[in-house]
């Protein structure tokens, strides 16, 4: 697959669009939101998404990372189609990113960046900073889906196999609550006071 269309009827033919009143984890409403966790359930589907986004890395490259929950499928899937290690980062107490679990990013090393969806960037920056802070160098950063404004992460141009302008809202100017809508936490990421976004 190579067209925008053929991705996108992948997604919706996984379920992995999905309509309805959703709180980001920006904390920000949104009318849709792509769960690529359906698009990664069936193990095929994963490895040809990882395959996909595999191919658009030029160079050398010597690991692969991507943030927990929803990429680390996608990120094994394009490392094992590199033959390169994956690693991931973790949240501390304090918020910021960590390799643990005897994950060692080295100065020098070259590495590239996989996420399923990009809204605006705040998890992906996390998890660059934390590579950074190590002295790798970052040479790109992939994904199933960007849904960003800019089509940036800290500078660095996304590569997406799909680009999606879905419209979000503050709280107080979305259409879905002024309908009296509630909206529901789709995510992993746990917002303050213990609610997952």
């Amino acid at each position: 697959m190579s067209e925008s269309q053929d991705w996108m009827a992948l997604l919706a033919e996984s379920g992995a669009i999905l309509d309805g009143h959703f709180l980001l984890s920006s904390g920000r409403h949104s009318e849709r939101y792509v769960q690529c966790a359906r698009a990664l359930e069936l193990p095929e589907r994963a490895a040809c998404l990882g395959e996909a986004i595999a191919q658009w890395i030029k160079g050398p490259v010597d690991r692969i990372v991507s943030p927990p929950l929803g990429a680390l499928i996608l990120g094994h899937e394009v490392a094992r189609s590199l033959g390169i290690p994956f690693a991931f980062p973790e949240r501390e107490a304090g918020g910021d990113y960590v390799f643990r679990r005897g994950f060692e990013i080295r100065p020098g090393e070259r590495i590239y960046v996989v996420e399923d969806v990009i809204t605006t960037g705040k998890t992906t920056a996390e998890v660059l900073a934390a590579i950074r802070a190590s002295g790798a160098e970052i040479i790109g950063v992939g994904a199933i889906v960007d849904r960003s404004e800019t089509h940036d992460v800290a500078g660095i141009p996304i590569d997406a196999l799909l680009r999606m302008m879905i419209p979000t809202y503050p709280a107080e100017a979305c259409p879905a609550c002024r309908r009296g809508s509630v909206p529901i936490k789709p995510g992993s990421r746990v917002m303050e006071g213990g609610e997952r976004r």
